[in-house]
């Protein structure tokens, strides 16, 4: 397969190597500003690096985005332009779901696929080999691609943007989970309780992550009062400990959130389906104190 390369970067040169080595035929490079290392990769793999598309990308059979996410639309549309019909047009970068989706409505107007890949993990670590997620009507093609340049691939759906989207909700819980994390074990540390706190949380470790999401969310509405007073004691031990809370703040003002909603609309609900949707409601209210 002829495959076209926008981004000269490391997520660019890492996947052209891995689609070379497959024996898949990388036609050019687009980048403004190649640097040293993006001309010699090109060197040893016989393709041209170019400032912009044009009329040398009518036999491309795949293009790869690995630009950066704020100008991903507007590259995309200057490929649209040239492109072949037919054309697979991978989407590796960061750009914003909408845009994702935007540039997949033109791309298909255009007689082009465009599938949507997300990259969950570093690159500069794990090169190709990186976990990723792809969506579009395409993916299970994309998937096949990158699974054989040995990436762990999950196809999330064919609407392009859900696997952007997935990428980014996945960050709220991770990079949410890390910085309470990192709050929970500088306190035990210095509470000189850090091996113990890891045993005493051990039916979290052994049990299931979806379960545990659920029941904490179906949970949460009806006992937002007592867990808020916990949250309160536990920032005072913290404190206590000579540790400033930054994260539990912010959970604090959640759980009051939750309780201030409790009294201006009651919830008799029992399902985490029920819990989400008025959560969802409550979601669209600012809380005490914010504009």
């Amino acid at each position: 397969m002829n495959i076209v390369i926008f981004g000269g970067g490391v997520v660019g040169q890492c996947y052209a190597e891995a689609l070379a080595a497959q024996g898949h035929t990388i036609a050019g490079f687009v980048d403004p500003q190649p640097g040293a290392a993006l001309r010699g990769l090109a060197q040893r793999l016989g393709a041209g690096v170019h400032a912009a598309p044009g009329a040398w990308l009518h036999a491309a059979q795949m293009a790869v985005s690995a630009v950066f996410g704020t100008v991903a639309l507007q590259v995309a549309r200057q490929a649209f332009a040239h492109l072949p019909p037919g054309a697979l047009y991978v989407d590796m970068t960061t750009a914003d779901p909408d845009d994702m989706r935007q540039a997949a409505r033109e791309a298909e107007a255009g007689g082009h696929r465009f599938v949507d890949v997300a990259i969950t993990g570093a690159v500069n670590l794990s090169g190709a080999r990186t976990p990723v997620l792809c969506s579009g009507t395409a993916a299970p093609e994309v998937a096949a691609l990158l699974g054989a340049c040995g990436a762990p691939v999950r196809t999330v759906g064919a609407r392009p943007g859900d696997a952007a989207a997935l990428k980014l909700l996945r960050s709220i819980f991770t990079k949410g989970m890390e910085a309470l994390a990192v709050e929970c074990l500088v306190t035990a540390e210095q509470q000189g309780l850090r091996a113990e706190l890891h045993d005493v949380l051990l039916d979290i470790d052994q049990g299931s992550l979806r379960e545990t999401m659920e029941s904490m969310v179906r949970t949460h509405i009806p006992h937002a009062g007592r867990r808020r007073n916990e949250v309160v004691e536990a920032q005072r031990q913290m404190r206590l400990a000579g540790v400033e809370p930054i994260v539990l703040p912010g959970v604090q003002q959640l759980f009051e959130h939750t309780v201030q909603g409790q009294v201006d609309a009651p919830y008799a609900g029992s399902s985490t389906a029920d819990a989400l949707a008025w959560l969802a409601t409550l979601a669209r209210t600012p809380p005490a104190g914010r504009a």
